[in-house]
Order: C-alpha cells, then structure tokens, then sequence
C-alpha cells in the first residue's frame, strides 16, 4: 500500500537538514521552511551557504525560517562543534534531523581523521551527529509527537557488503561503487539498530531511513567534480534519462520527517524497481536486515568516532 499526505503545519518545530546548498537537501529545506518549520541548513562553505538560505526564504511566506549552521562530516572536530552550536542555538531542543548529505564514487580519498571518505562522510559523521544531538532530540520529543532521526540511504545499499574488519579499505583493492554501496548499507543498518535501542531505552524519538529512488540531484555531479572516475561519468547518462525531479524525489524523506510513519520504517519510491514513484514502504537487502551486523557496526562506530552513543544500553 503507498502512503501520500500533504505536508502538515509544521510551526513552531525545528528541523535540522544535513547537505543543504543544492539537490535534495535544497529542496527538503524550502518545503519544510515553507510549511511553517525553522530549519537550520548544514553547509560546508559560509558563503556558499548563505546564498542558499537567501534562496530558501525567498520561496515562500510565512511563519517558517532558515539559517545556516557550518557542518563538514568529512571533520569529526567539525562535527562535534556543529552539534554544539545547533543545542546552544536551538535552546537543546531538535524535533527532526535529516541526515541527508553525501558524497558518492570518486577515487579513493580519507576524511580529516583518516577514515574512507564516503563510509567517514555518509556514515561516521551523520552517526556521531546523531548521537551527539540526542539529548536535543530526547527533550523535544514527547510520547504523543516524537522527534524524528531521519537516515538517508540509497538503492545502492543493496550492491553493498560491509567488512567491519577493513572500513577504511586498507586492505582490499578500492572499489568507488563498492565503497558507496557499503555507507549507504550501514545508514539502513544504524537506523534499525538506533530505533531498537530507542524503544528499549523508551525515548520519545523515532527512527526512520530512508532512499530518494533515482533522482536528479547533483550527487553525481560533484563526484566527477572530484574525481572524474570512469564509472562516474559512465552513470551520468542513465542518471539524467532515468531520474525523477528532486521534487519527486525528496517525498521519501519528507514523509519520514513529517508524516505517519513508525520507528523503524524504511520509505522510498513505490514505483517500478523503487526508482520513482509516491513514497512508501521500501525493500532492504538481506545484509541491512542483519540485526547481529547492526550490532557490531554500532560498537564500530563507536570505537572510530570516539563519541559515547546515546541511547547508550
């Protein structure tokens, strides 16, 4: 069965968007802005950033607002003083966070604290941003309307193996798509595993993941930009003629954020192959319905992040 809603009234709530100055993270701030919502926009570059929030008020009128917060997850310093200044600004209150931002293929790169950069950058950052927002999340949240953790994967979690024993590809010869498919299988597998220890926990905060099917976002894009890999450029094409409008294509996440949905769901597209279509329920692989998988990635994050997770059993 798909699930369609309008988007509710969302004033008075606060909402933290994760990668926000193009594609899905643009799109997902206007909208949420414009039904009533403060949302603060994670950027990377301040002055790249505030032309985007200029952008996102300028869309609509109304109660709703945008401001920028300086966030890179490729930096775990960056990261923890991201989430400070998102509690100190937001008075430790957060009702959703959208960990939406990514980067995909490209050659063989390491964050700032030496991880692979796209398991560092879509999986260890948006993790310890979780974890570190928590208690924001925790006292926003009721047990009528609790907060929301939205993680953001991709079909490609299904191509993708995850090997606890060698994240960082020390070992293995360095495959782009491998490496992505594998970030984005554990966003699935966080997600279960952060909404299981909520319920035990008995938090008012739901946990929800979430993939945007094939949509035209610049995701792409900036991988050529970096690197200009082969099997970049060879999946450009397909993308452009296959592709769903980023308006199409962030409904997934918006009904995670906003809409009826239960901890632990995973949305996307309900059309063909989940390439496009209205959103609703999602198939995951049989490795992201791993709950012993689930487990040890949690302690692995743990150990590389070096941040305490909460809930923490």
């Amino acid at each position: 069965m798909t699930l369609s809603y309008e988007l509710p009234d969302l004033t008075g709530r606060t909402i933290v968007v994760t990668g926000t100055t193009s594609g899905l993270g643009f799109a997902l701030s206007g909208a949420l802005a414009a039904a009533g919502a403060r949302v603060l926009m994670t950027v990377r570059d301040a002055e790249r950033g505030a032309a985007a929030v200029e952008r996102v008020r300028a869309g609509f009128e109304g109660p709703g607002s945008a401001e920028s917060v300086l966030l890179d997850l490729a930096d775990l310093a960056s990261v923890r003083a991201a989430a400070a200044d998102i509690r100190d600004r937001t008075g430790d209150r957060v009702d959703v966070l959208v960990n939406n931002a990514a980067v995909s293929l490209g050659p063989h790169a390491r964050t700032r604290d030496g991880f692979e950069l796209q398991f560092g950058t879509n999986h260890l950052g948006p993790a310890a941003l979780t974890w570190l927002l928590m208690p924001a999340l925790r006292a926003a949240g009721t047990l009528g309307r609790p907060s929301r953790v939205v993680t953001t994967s991709s079909l490609a979690h299904r191509t993708g193996g995850l090997d606890l024993t060698d994240l960082d590809w020390e070992r293995r010869r360095y495959s782009p798509t491998r490496a992505y498919g594998a970030s984005k299988l554990a966003n699935v597998l966080f997600s279960a595993e952060l909404d299981r220890r909520l319920r035990l926990a008995g938090d008012p905060v739901l946990s929800i993941a979430a993939h945007p099917g094939l949509t035209a976002s610049d995701l792409l894009n900036n991988a050529l930009a970096r690197g200009n890999t082969w099997k970049a450029r060879l999946l450009v094409l397909p993308d452009r003629w296959v592709s769903q409008p980023v308006a199409a294509g962030i409904r997934p996440q918006l009904l995670a954020a906003t809409g009826p949905v239960r901890g632990g769901d995973y949305l996307g597209p309900t059309g063909p192959f989940e390439i496009r279509g209205p959103a609703g329920p999602a198939r995951r692989s049989a490795a992201a319905q791993d709950p012993a998988l689930a487990g040890e990635l949690w302690h692995a994050t743990a150990t590389a992040t070096g941040i305490t997770p909460d809930p923490d059993a």
